[in-house]
């Protein structure tokens, strides 16, 4: 796979599965936008790890409905073009039906919804009207098993993901006659740093015993996948869900 001459921009770039893409988008030769919400130190961390040069940070709370707008023309501004949006900012919110009052539910599922898809949504949007005039592009979202296993204590990250993936193949038909190729990758437990502070021991174990690997995903393994569903040669595979999830969780 070769990116030379690609300008790609990924949400949520600053670490994890984010950090993994950019690195591996940099690798082969892309310019990479890094967009992150509030940690710069861990944002330019990202920034100075990439290979190559011309790399830049875009700070914006793509939560805020107006940011997704400005992210895609000020990355345009910079790079002057977009071919490659990977939307992977997402967030994921305890609220357990049987331990949290209604305001907290009701916060969760707000809040979930606003990230997880109308941001992806505005960004879908933006993106597809800078790349429409240029001669298409990729646009690849980021879901999770979650989306079709359930999350029990986590209802609204598993509706938003399922919501997620509904929308990318609607707009996969939309988009294919521009040229748009639209692709998904939905992750199991992925080893980041989130993960080491957030799991307990016992959770870790009982994650480790899901997958006949007896391990987690790797953040570079998930951004593999992120790379075929944006590589030349991959078109035809537009509307496809990959499932990274080391066989935890199999669907028909």
């Amino acid at each position: 796979m070769d990116f030379k001459n690609k300008n790609v921009l990924i949400t949520g770039a600053s670490r994890g599965i984010g950090k993994a893409t950019a690195m591996a988008f940099a690798a082969k030769g892309a310019s990479v936008g890094i967009n992150y919400r509030s940690n710069t130190e861990e944002a330019q961390n990202t920034l100075d790890s990439l290979a190559g040069d011309g790399h830049q940070l875009f700070q914006k709370d793509i939560g805020q409905k107006k940011a997704a707008k400005e992210l895609i023309q000020e990355f345009i501004s910079e790079f002057g073009s977009l071919d490659v949006l990977v939307n992977n900012a997402g967030i994921s919110i305890f609220h357990d039906l049987e331990e949290v009052d209604f305001d907290t539910w009701a916060h969760a599922w707000e809040n979930t919804f606003k990230t997880n898809l109308f941001a992806v949504a505005n960004l879908c949007y933006w993106a597809a009207k800078a790349m429409i005039p240029h001669g298409g592009g990729r646009i690849i979202n980021v879901s999770s098993r979650g989306a079709f296993r359930g999350e029990p204590t986590k209802p609204a990250y598993g509706a938003s993901k399922a919501a997620l993936n509904s929308m990318s193949q609607s707009l996969a038909k939309k988009l294919a006659p521009h040229k748009i190729y639209v692709g998904v990758v939905a992750p199991g437990f992925t080893e980041t740093e989130m993960a080491a502070v957030t799991l307990t021991p016992a959770e870790r174990d009982n994650l480790l015993r899901e997958s006949p690997f007896k391990r987690m995903a790797q953040p570079k393994e998930v951004a593999h996948a992120i790379l075929f569903l944006a590589s030349e040669g991959a078109e035809y595979s537009s509307g496809t869900i990959i499932d990274v999830n080391g066989a935890s969780y199999l669907r028909s």
